[in-house]
């Protein structure tokens, strides 16, 4: 009897257990999700951050700050307005040199001392450079931020500037250089750059500079750039983390309130004229795996009235996975790995650039399929393609502000450009404002297909002759030492 019972309670069991399985399965049925086409998006998140706050030192160094209170963490960035575009003639990476060396010793440590300190706090703390500017970044725990500060203002306020670390620098630098006749991406990029720009312009340079001008630094050269440009009256504190301005404000006045101010020269460039033909650049590679290739243009600078539909029309062309270069070269025809074009934004016209490292049997293929996307981003985009390029920009937008680092950074670019304090907030919506037809104006506008330098860098043995059956515009071959010179022997320098 007590088998039969079990037994009842079994079967039972078993056929409640069909019974729920066959409600499931005809649910899914009835729901069965139309796989058809994508999925509509919702709307564009809005973006709302904290509101930006603005101080000054008492020596006039503006503080630029927004609280970002869930993780205890500080981000503190020291923007200098100086950068590789300031580099006396015949000096060219200088100024990378000066923000290499900020961190390599400062107050009373060397670069070891510095360094063992800064990992001591579980902090971190480098210089770096960019075109227009100079940075020194720290990040730190909230509970260390008191000593990391004061390190930081060493390396700010107080570098050593030691001749050994400048040595050191200077063969890392030299190796650098003699590394890059190895690499064809890197040739084609300081080909088509020198190429827009000639050799009198800072665009046209290498930042960290050539085997001349490495050679020729001295440490006076490194100080009198430093006290130059280093000042916080050319300067702006940007702040990002779990503080308020009452309880950092007298930190920041501690460690760099009695820097003191200097006259900041007024930096003027040459002009640079456009791209008038298009003309092709075979940089001979022997037994390169790929041919690298660039091919664009000048752009325009950052405060252009176009930017907005610029950003979301390079969306479109090469500024996405989905963008038409990429899929036409990498999908469609399985010539390279990956395809992409950029507007460069710059506060002097930075550069439009397509390129790609593309198969070497391919070369002259590739080539005809961005002369073919290049021509057809002037006519009009449908629908679909302008929804997924405004999407993807304003979708991807917010993920540019989790970390405090991010934040930092975002907030560089607003004091950089002088941007106004609602900038970000009303940035989605000002992409989403972009019309087809605004996509095509600026297509037509700073695009031109016949109007492009062309570098290609690869084994001209096996890709000239169909390079120039393409009959893209004149042909000149070139060596690498034509475009990076001799390759340094790096020795014992002083």
């Amino acid at each position: 009897m007590k088998n039969c019972k079990s037994l009842k309670i079994f079967e039972s069991s078993i056929s409640f257990a069909i019974c729920c399985l066959l409600v499931v399965f005809s649910t899914l049925h009835a729901q069965a999700p139309d796989r058809s086409q994508p999925p509509a998006l919702g709307p564009s998140p809005a973006l709302k951050l904290p509101p930006i706050q603005r101080f000054k030192l008492s020596n006039g160094l503006p503080v630029v700050m927004m609280e970002k209170r869930d993780v205890p963490l500080v981000q503190i960035d020291l923007l200098v307005k100086a950068g590789t575009a300031m580099d006396p003639a015949g000096k060219n990476g200088l100024a990378s040199m000066v923000a290499a060396m900020l961190d390599q010793g400062a107050g009373s440590r060397n670069a070891l001392q510095l360094a063992d300190a800064i990992d001591f706090l579980g902090a971190n703390l480098s210089a770096g450079t960019g075109q227009h500017t100079s940075a020194i970044t720290l990040n730190t725990p909230l509970s260390k931020l008191d000593s990391a500060l004061a390190l930081m203002a060493d390396v700010a306020l107080r570098p050593a500037f030691a001749p050994e670390e400048l040595n050191r620098q200077r063969k890392q630098r030299l190796t650098t250089l003699a590394q890059w006749h190895d690499r064809p991406g890197t040739i084609a990029s300081v080909m088509f750059s020198r190429t827009l720009y000639g050799e009198k312009h800072p665009y046209g340079l290498p930042a960290i500079g050539d085997e001349k001008s490495l050679r020729s630094f001295r440490i006076e050269d490194l100080k009198n750039f430093y006290s130059t440009y280093l000042r916080p009256n050319n300067a702006t504190l940007i702040v990002v983390g779990d503080v308020t301005a009452s309880t950092v404000l007298p930190k920041l006045e501690t460690a760099f309130g009695k820097w003191e101010t200097g006259k900041i020269p007024t930096a003027t460039w040459t002009g640079v004229a456009q791209v008038q033909k298009r003309q092709v650049w075979l940089v001979d590679k022997p037994g390169a795996e790929q041919s690298e290739i660039r091919l664009g243009r000048l752009g325009v600078p950052r405060l252009t009235e176009d930017y907005y539909a610029l950003v979301v029309m390079n969306t479109i062309l090469g500024g996405s996975f989905t963008s038409r270069l990429n899929q036409n070269l990498r999908e469609t025809h399985g010539y390279s790995y990956g395809a992409g074009s950029s507007f460069d934004f710059r506060p002097l016209p930075g550069p439009f650039v397509a390129g790609a490292a593309v198969q070497t049997s391919t070369t002259d293929s590739a080539l005809v399929e961005f002369m073919k996307e290049l021509n057809a981003i002037l006519q009009p985009v449908s629908d679909s393609e302008l929804t997924r390029g405004t999407n993807y920009v304003a979708l991807s937008f917010p993920q540019d502000f989790q970390s405090v680092g991010q934040i930092a950074n975002q907030l560089a670019e607003l004091v950089i450009y002088d941007l106004p304090d609602d900038y970000f907030n009303n940035y989605i919506q000002r992409i989403l404002a972009v019309t087809k037809e605004d996509v095509e104006r600026v297509a037509k506008k700073y695009l031109d297909p016949e109007k492009v330098a062309v570098i290609v860098v690869g084994d001209r043995a096996k890709i000239e002759k169909a390079v120039r059956a393409l009959n893209l515009g004149p042909v000149q071959v070139m060596t690498v030492e034509q475009v990076l010179g001799k390759a340094p022997v790096v020795e014992g320098t002083d």
